[in-house]
């Protein structure tokens, strides 16, 4: 029941948590159905079409001002079939017209605004509309009446333009394939072009907002590892360090927030994606792996530990996101009111003097960082040394203050592909660490997807809630990143059925995904609902895009098993790497961050020993930390058939072995630690 006594909308019967916080709203919404559209053409109305998702700040404010607001919903209900759809639910409709939009206007964002006929065809776009005229952007109301009148009065001319939009779009399609992979020239340019781009000051690249470039770092750091390029890795290294001293990471429960709104990452946009926070986790690891830096492990177990605690379902998945808003202690929903202190809170929490230290070593000013005196916590560059253990007790003090405060709201839909990062970040962060719990909780997330979102016939669903799985259909992204979980699952425990399972998912983008003319990759399977264009992108943004990832992992795949077709279509797909990454690296990170595998071969590595033998644990934990690009690992006992690298790998003069081969070219085997660093090493 609303609060004016009418009845919720159909969203009250989804499983999206976005969706469901506007099933009370007075405005009739749909979600995206081929009834919805049957009901536009039935009434001769179009379609007013809201994207958004659950943690998105203006969506809330567009949602609170417009939607819910009775005389606006009237006006929308009579003249539009009204749909909501949870970008996250449906990255496929959210791609299409944002790239409508985004050709248009010349920008995009959400909350995402477009106007369609009952043929789903976009022809008037925007994102927010504030309830009155203001900076130049006309009121939402007056842009409804305007699109309605326009309906009403000039419907052929509008139809007309819809077409044409819809042709223009058809037209766009860029010309991806090249048949050739990319090589030492290509990376080297690509690693040219992110040094142009880089922040020596800073950290990270370009200016604001800026975001946290994990694939970028992932690229750098296989670049040095194959090049030996010690300015990839200081731009990796330092970038981590900036990132994490800054307010973008949260200095007292881990953890990364979506973005910064200034250069130096000191204001960051509140919001904690899982994804974010799993790409992170892992490049860190990474970082550490590679360096040493005991800060790198620090920020990489704070932020598994932030996943574990904060994010994990009672399912054993693990949830989308944290909003960036929660109440301010007086009912109002105020962005980063959870994460920000005042001198004056830091004295009411630890008394004078360690709220002094406080607000000295976490920069928190008078004048503030944030709004109205506020601070965001950062852990600033500076020359005084601090006693470790005082700081120690003034987090846990505040972090216990802080639990105390209106939390911000979690959006605990389990995102197939979101969930398979973390699972792959999880399960190498539990390894090199030493902490078997985070493979569990690594395990725990492979469990539910193979449970929930995978059938037999090896598709996969993209979404559940509550234990329940949604509606809609995996995309590329989905496969790619579940095969790439599992197959990190596979190289961390050595049990087969992960690469099995793997193989499933990544023998499903081989038949539903891959142009067969040319290699290229769509976003949607073949026999996935048509839209006005089949989506297309392999550019990486928030995440890798699901061409970069399901290169990777066809990669992978191959060097576990042999398998030809599917280190082909990893290498055809490669081609855009060899296209896009000399002219445009920091949107293909992932992308480069492949190439550099298929240059090193990737390394094959089997680790034959009885379970649980010291020397079979120390050859296969040597095998994990070794930094050579992509290198993947077996490890099981002698003569079993879990993994086919295992196959014919006999001990060596009864003693536990490791086997290293690359471009069908084998290493003799060796039982010395030493001696299988070497053969790993750049």
């Amino acid at each position: 029941m609303r609060k004016d006594g009418g009845m919720p909308n159909r969203l009250a019967q989804t499983t999206s948590p976005y969706l469901l916080q506007h099933a009370d709203n007075p405005v009739d919404w749909w979600p995206w159905s081929g009834e919805a559209f049957e009901e536009a053409r039935r009434r001769g109305v179009p379609v007013l079409l809201s994207v958004g998702y659950s943690s998105c700040h203006w969506c809330h404010v567009m949602a609170h001002e417009s939607f819910e607001d009775e005389a606006t919903a009237v006006y929308m209900n009579e003249h539009f079939v009204n749909i909501k759809v949870d970008r996250e639910e449906r990255p496929d409709v959210d791609a299409v017209y944002m790239e409508a939009v985004q050709a248009a206007t010349g920008q995009g964002g959400w909350p995402m605004t477009v106007f369609l006929t009952p043929e789903a065809e976009p022809f008037y776009f925007g994102t927010y509309f504030p309830p009155a005229p203001r900076h130049g952007m006309p009121s939402f109301r007056q842009v409804l009446e305007g699109v309605g009148a326009a309906w009403e009065g000039r419907r052929d001319e509008v139809v007309d333009v819809a077409g044409k939009i819809v042709r223009d779009l058809a037209g766009r399609e860029i010309p991806y394939g090249d048949t050739q992979v990319p090589g030492e020239e290509e990376l080297a340019q690509a690693l040219l072009g992110l040094t142009r781009e880089y922040d020596a000051q800073r950290g990270g690249f370009g200016g604001a907002p800026k975001f946290p470039p994990s694939m970028v770092i992932e690229f750098l750091l296989r670049h040095h590892a194959r090049t030996g390029s010690e300015g990839a890795l200081q731009m990796a290294a330092d970038t981590g360090e900036r990132m994490a001293r800054g307010g973008i990471y949260d200095q007292l429960g881990g953890g990364f927030s979506r973005y910064s709104v200034d250069r130096e990452w000191v204001v960051p946009h509140f919001e904690k994606m899982l994804y974010d926070n799993a790409l992170l986790c892992r490049v860190y690891a990474h970082l550490w792996r590679a360096t040493g830096s005991a800060f790198a492990r620090r920020v990489a177990l704070e932020t598994a530990d932030f996943m574990v605690g904060e994010l994990r379902t009672n399912e054993g998945g693990f949830a989308s996101a944290l909003d960036a808003d929660s109440d301010d202690g007086t009912g109002k929903h105020v962005e980063g009111a959870y994460y920000v202190w005042t001198p004056r809170q830091l004295t009411e929490v630890l008394g004078d003097a360690d709220a002094q230290l406080a607000a000295s070593c976490f920069g928190v000013t008078d004048e503030g960082t944030f709004e109205e005196g506020a601070s965001v916590l950062q852990l600033p560059q500076q020359d005084d040394v601090f006693d470790a253990e005082r700081i120690g007790s003034i987090k846990d003090r505040l972090r216990e203050a802080r639990a105390r405060r209106p939390a911000p709201g979690r959006d605990d839909k389990v995102v197939a592909a979101w969930n398979g990062l973390a699972i792959a970040a999880l399960a190498e962060t539990g390894a090199y660490f030493d902490r078997p719990d985070l493979v569990e909780a690594a395990l725990g997330a492979a469990d539910l997807l193979v449970r929930l979102h995978l059938d037999d016939h090896a598709r996969l669903t993209r979404t559940s809630k509550d234990g329940q799985a949604g509606a809609n259909a995996g995309v590329l992204e989905d496969y790619a990143d579940v095969a790439e979980g599992f197959l990190a699952l596979a190289s961390v425990t050595g049990e087969g059925v992960w690469l099995e399972f793997a193989g499933f998912l990544l023998d499903h983008v081989l038949t539903q995904f891959v142009d067969e003319e040319s290699g290229a990759l769509f976003d949607t399977a073949a026999d996935a609902e048509k839209l006005i264009r089949r989506p297309q992108d392999p550019t990486d943004n928030a995440t890798p895009s699901g061409w970069s990832a399901a290169a990777g992992a066809l990669l992978s795949y191959a060097a576990q098993t042999g398998a030809e077709p599917h280190r082909a279509a990893a290498e055809r797909a490669l081609g855009v790497v060899k296209a896009l990454g000399p002219r445009a690296p920091r949107f293909i990170g992932w992308g480069l961050a492949v190439a550099e595998a298929l240059l090193d071969g990737p390394r094959e590595v089997a680790v034959v020993g009885p379970e649980g033998h010291a020397a079979t644990t120390e050859l296969h934990r040597t095998a994990l930390l070794a930094t050579a690009p992509g290198a993947v690992v077996a490890v099981g006992a002698p003569g079993t058939d879990e993994l086919p690298l295992l196959a014919d790998r006999p001990l060596v003069e009864g003693e536990p072995a490791a086997y290293v081969c690359r471009n069908f070219t084998c290493d003799a085997p060796t039982t010395d630690v030493e001696r299988l660093k070497e053969a790993l090493s750049g």
